[in-house]
């Protein structure tokens, strides 16, 4: 990560049996598995994708 803000995502429940485009939201975020965590930039789109499994996901802000 460049510059900017970014934000630490973290899988908390299965993607198994969701919709397809939620499991697309999920690998878009580069998300695999229960327990895996990444850190994106915070950016519109990646706000977007976090919004819309936001069930699924544990999210926290790191600069």
């Amino acid at each position: 990560m460049a510059s900017g803000k970014t934000v630490t995502v973290k899988q908390i429940r299965s993607s198994a049996g969701r919709l397809k485009a939620h499991k697309s939201c999920l690998r878009g975020l580069g998300l695999r598995r229960i327990g895996h965590v990444v850190t994106v930039e915070d950016t519109p789109s990646t706000r977007g994708m976090i919004n819309q499994v936001h069930y699924l996901l544990s999210v926290e802000g790191a600069e």
